[in-house]
């Protein structure tokens, strides 16, 4: 089960970051669409008025891969805000970042993070986390179908 095939949301600064992802989700043959914003703001403005724009899905995410440390508004804020919009805060939130602080780890689960999972600098390391991500958020997780 794929969830309808709604997209995958990846909240990503780095280009490169996002390339890595995007062909480890392919790997693993992903058929979701997967849709990227490139900071916190331009995430926000998609979740609060998703489908207000040609190039945005019509639908919510089925899941959210959200980077911590981005310019402008950031990670931590982007999830607080989600978690406290009554129909946003349902869609699962994957904090995928850098940071293995504690200090960062305890914030994100306080702000309603489902999940919490370190990026590793290996790429082999990388497609081994999204495989797990795809294989429990997408395939054996049952998501509400709340949009």
């Amino acid at each position: 089960m794929t969830h309808s095939l709604k997209p995958v949301l990846i909240v990503e600064d780095s280009a490169e970051d996002f390339t890595a992802l995007g062909r480890a989700f392919r790997k693993h043959a992903l058929q979701n669409p997967v849709f990227r914003c490139e900071d916190g703001d331009q995430a926000l403005d998609y979740l609060m008025g998703f489908g207000n724009r040609d190039a945005w899905p019509a639908t919510l995410p089925a899941i959210i891969l959200l980077d911590l440390n981005m310019p402008g508004t950031d990670g931590r804020t982007v999830l607080g805000k989600l978690k406290e919009t009554p129909r946003l805060n349902h869609i699962p939130v994957i904090v995928f970042t850098t940071s293995s602080n504690l200090k960062d780890i305890n914030e994100c689960y306080r702000l309603g993070a489902n999940s919490y999972v370190t990026k590793p600098v290996d790429y082999f390391a990388l497609e081994e986390k999204v495989r797990l991500i795809v294989q429990y958020w997408l395939e054996s997780n049952e998501l509400p179908s709340i949009n």
